[in-house]
Parts: C-alpha cells; sequence; structure tokens
C-alpha cells in the first residue's frame, strides 16, 4: 500500500486488516435461486451483497489505487477490440454468474481500463486521483441520490449553492446563478441557450418562428504571437439543437450533416477503428461512465434475474393497489397500469363529505401535510402531485428490488397513522 498518500497508509491500514479479514465470498450464485424467493422477503441479499462490496473494494484498491498510480506499472493494458471482447466476455445471458466470477470481471474491469490515475497519463484534461474527491464519489454513489430538488438531495443542493457562491466571489461576482454541468459542451449550450433567450425573450413561449433569422459569431483558427484561438465544436453543436442551423453559424462551414468535425479529438487517422468513438455522436463530449454499472448487474443476476425483478415489482404493485382497495379512506385514481400507483387518503373528517364546496381544498392540502410528517419522522418517503382536475394525490412508484409485501403494508399503515387525525 505504499503507493497510497500517508494518510491512506496510516488511517486505512487498520480497515483494511478488518476488511480482508470480512473477505469470505460465496462461490455458488445469489441464494436462494431467482424464481424461488418469498414474496415476503427482499429480493436481494444483503449480507451476500456487502460481502461482494468488501472484495470488491480490495480489488478497487490492489488494481486503480496501487497498481494504477504505480509509476513502474503500465499505464494501459492494450487489447485489440476483438480480443478484448473476448477476454472480458460482454455477452448478457439469461441466468446470473456466481460471485467468484463476478468478482474476476471486476479485476478485468480495472486491468484492461486505462489508469488515468497514473502519473504518466496526460492524454486527457483530467488525469490523476484526489482521494478526498474520491472519497466523495464513493459516498455519492452509494448515496444514489439525483440533485434536482432539495427533498431528495438536501446535503448536495446547499453543498452546490455554496461552491458555486465561492466561485462567483472568486471572479467578482456579488449576484449571480449557475448549475454545475457535466462538461464544456453542454456547459457552451446552456450558455447560447441563455444568450439567444436575453436577446430574444418571446423565443421560448413562441418559439422559432417568431424570430428573426439568428447568427452566431464564434472564433475561427486565429494565429496569433503567442497563442491560437479556435471554436470548440460544441458550438455547432448548439446551434444544431437549438434550431439555429449549423449554416448560421459564421465560421468554417460544417461538412458533415450530423458531425461537429472535432477533428484534434475525433482524429481518423487512428490505429484502431474510429467508429468505435462516440463522442461525436452525444450532446455532449466527455460522460461519465454509466454503463457499468447496468453490465456488472446484468453479468451477476442474468435476464432471468433482471425478469424477475420486474415480475416482482409487479407483484407488489398488485398487492399494494388491494391493499388499498379494501382500505377505508384510501381511493385509487385510475387502475395502475404499470408501477406507479396514485391514490387519495381521505382522512375521518373529510369521509362522505364529498359534495361538500371546500371538499377538494381541503383534500388537496392531505397530502402535503402527511409528506411534511414523513419526512420529519424520516419513516418514509412518498411524492404527491395534482394533474388536472385532481387535487394533490399520492404517487407511488414499486420498483425497489429490496421490497416486501410487508413494507407495501406498512406504507398504507403509516399514511393512516399520520393522517388520520386532519
Amino acid at each position: 500500500m505504499s503507493h497510497l498518500p500517508r494518510f491512506w497508509n496510516l488511517g486505512w491500514s487498520s480497515f483494511l486488516d478488518w476488511w480482508s479479514n470480512r473477505s469470505i465470498v460465496s462461490e455458488q450464485g445469489p441464494s436462494p435461486p431467482y424464481g424461488q424467493q418469498n414474496m415476503n422477503e427482499p429480493l436481494l441479499d444483503h449480507r451476500e451483497g456487502q460481502l461482494f462490496l468488501t472484495e470488491a473494494f480490495k480489488v478497487i484498491l490492489e488494481e486503480v489505487l496501487c497498481k494504477g498510480t504505480d509509476v513502474k506499472e503500465k499505464v494501459c493494458e492494450w487489447r485489440e477490440p476483438e480480443e478484448l471482447a473476448a477476454l472480458l466476455d460482454l455477452e448478457l445471458r439469461e441466468n446470473g454468474e456466481p460471485q467468484h466470477q463476478l468478482l474476476q470481471r471486476v479485476r478485468d474491469v480495472a486491468k484492461y481500463s486505462v489508469k488515468t490515475n497514473h502519473p504518466r497519463f496526460f492524454n486527457q484534461l483530467f488525469a490523476g486521483v484526489d482521494y478526498h474527491a474520491l472519497t466523495g464519489r464513493f459516498l455519492t454513489e452509494a448515496l444514489n441520490t439525483s440533485q434536482y430538488t432539495y427533498e431528495v438531495a438536501p446535503v448536495f443542493v446547499l453543498m452546490e449553492d455554496e461552491v458555486l457562491s465561492k466561485l462567483r466571489s472568486l471572479v467578482g461576482w456579488a449576484e449571480g446563478d449557475g448549475i454545475f454541468c457535466p462538461g464544456g459542451t453542454m456547459s457552451n449550450m446552456y450558455a447560447m441557450n441563455l444568450a439567444r433567450y436575453r436577446a430574444f425573450p418571446e423565443v421560448k413561449l413562441k418559439g422559432l418562428w417568431a424570430l428573426p433569422r439568428l447568427a452566431v459569431f464564434t472564433s475561427q483558427q486565429v494565429g496569433k504571437t503567442d497563442s491560437m484561438v479556435e471554436s470548440h465544436y460544441s458550438v455547432m453543436k448548439a446551434a444544431a439543437f437549438q434550431g439555429i442551423g449549423t449554416e448560421n453559424v459564421f465560421k468554417d462551414l460544417l461538412k458533415h450533416c450530423h458531425s461537429a468535425d472535432a477533428m484534434y479529438l475525433f482524429q481518423q487517422d487512428k490505429f484502431y477503428d474510429t467508429s468505435l468513438d462516440t463522442g461525436d455522436k452525444s450532446i455532449q463530449c466527455g460522460r461519465k461512465v454509466d454503463c457499468l454499472k447496468l453490465w456488472l448487474m446484468w453479468k451477476a443476476v442474468g435476464s432471468k434475474g433482471l425478469q424477475e425483478r420486474v415480475d416482482r415489482a409487479f407483484a407488489h404493485t398488485r398487492y399494494l393497489v388491494e391493499e388499498i382497495k379494501k382500505r377505508e379512506g384510501f381511493q385509487l385514481i385510475g387502475k395502475p397500469e404499470f408501477v406507479n400507483v396514485c391514490f387519495w387518503f381521505i382522512p375521518p373528517s373529510l369521509r362522505g363529505k364529498e359534495n361538500s364546496p371546500d371538499y377538494h381544498d381541503r383534500l388537496s392540502k392531505v397530502a402535503p401535510v402527511i409528506k411534511e410528517r414523513m419526512m420529519k419522522q424520516g419513516t418514509m418517503m412518498l411524492g404527491y402531485q395534482p394533474q388536472g382536475g385532481r387535487v394533490n394525490f399520492f404517487r407511488m412508484i414499486v420498483i425497489s428490488p429490496q421490497l416486501s409485501h410487508q413494507d407495501m403494508t406498512f406504507c398504507v399503515n403509516e399514511i393512516e397513522r399520520l393522517g388520520n387525525d386532519l
């Protein structure tokens, strides 16, 4: 572990000893087999999952954070696409694989991936590893939230606001707004959209037909005494996506209809098949790797295991619907067609008063109060919304593989408990 920073060596040594002592991973597949599980028990085995995570984290420490940062190790283990595909066995099958085989998949992914943390990786605008930042990434992945509302990401909403405020102060702005973007391409698209809105605010409601022909002026490659200025190819992409048209970007004309031709990045004279490159066909260029999570899960449970998850979600949904139907004070909104169940909870004070003039106004306030109570007590989290002429109703999504019938019953009981006095 000598390649890790000193605080890791000191602070993590005892942790790793403990971690290693837990390393007993089943040689068998998920137990009991998919399709033979009790509907009153969660689909996922927490103990088995935690043991797998224990072993996988050891591989990450060894292959990525030790070897991957060692100057004596290789930056990459290059293989031709056909050879690499055969080595990795990428095929997704009906049945899942045993844990020891999945751990080998994890090791292979680490082995054959480019080590961007390596001291001699100079290929992109990113390189190296900051262990505090990496810990943050581990934490965000484990929490598995999305940063769009304070409701689901309270810590990160406040955190982002503070970071953006600090960044604004560094450039001398007393006021402003902002958002973290996944890369420069998306940032430029936001910027061009804001610029268009500032010049023609009516575009948001009326669309392009209400505007004159728009033009985008952007820098062309110009030689200077000490620098080169060249427009980023994302300007072309933004013009296409915003309906301005790439021919209205005044620079070099686009040569291909669907490509931004970012030649410095997507050269055609590479030593491998460049059709494998994806950056020129996405809205953004740099993207976080999301496919590994799905691929590894698919490898673990197989197509049958994924089918089992879907089937169980529908089974839990049907169970919840039946619970709602037989409970006084619960009213379904339509027959569920998928795993989203919409319903009202009508407290005792409103039952039988559907014809009262203030009935719908009072009913609209029930779900928000119950939601506030459940969140402040931390017992559950369930969304609500109005729709058309319908006042606020609960919208429950039954999707987690960890659910059981008991969870469905708890949900209904908890809503009753929290709302009976309203």
